[in-house]
């Protein structure tokens, strides 16, 4: 399925241009026109799913293979230290294209500091019932 109002469907599709850097029959992969660092590149899926708790099982087994070769050539042919792998789910989150996606963002050494946070601390008794709620709900 596509959505026809939605801008990563389209440039997915090939309907809209990009740097492309990937495709296959179900993905293509692009350089993000907003960068985080230099080879910043998105995983799009071909057809629609709003978010990770959407997505196709078969789509979903490809996408971490996937951007594990697309992180080994960017080590290989940008010179980068390492890479992140983010997936945002919710605008809470910071997801602004409701079309599931991953970043691939190559990191370099000496480069700013991205994704990122300050560990916090929990009682074990508030981990417990936090555990127990999830599990719950599973």
């Amino acid at each position: 399925m596509k959505d026809k109002d939605c801008i990563f469907c389209k440039i997915a599709n090939g309907e809209i241009p990009s740097a492309t850097i990937y495709e296959d029959e179900d993905f293509r992969v692009i350089l993000d026109l907003g960068p985080a660092s230099r080879g910043h590149a998105l995983i799009l899926p071909k057809e629609h799913f709003k978010d990770v708790c959407e997505l196709d099982e078969k789509v979903a087994a490809r996408v971490l293979p996937l951007a594990a070769k697309i992180g080994a050539a960017m080590k290989e042919a940008l010179g980068c230290a390492g890479f992140n792998l983010v997936q945002n789910n919710g605008a809470e989150a910071g997801q602004t294209v409701f079309h599931f996606h991953v970043h691939v963002i190559p990191r370099y050494a000496g480069g700013p500091e991205m994704v990122t946070w300050e560990p916090g601390k929990m009682a074990s008794e508030e981990l417990a019932e936090t555990a127990a709620r999830i599990e719950a709900a599973l």
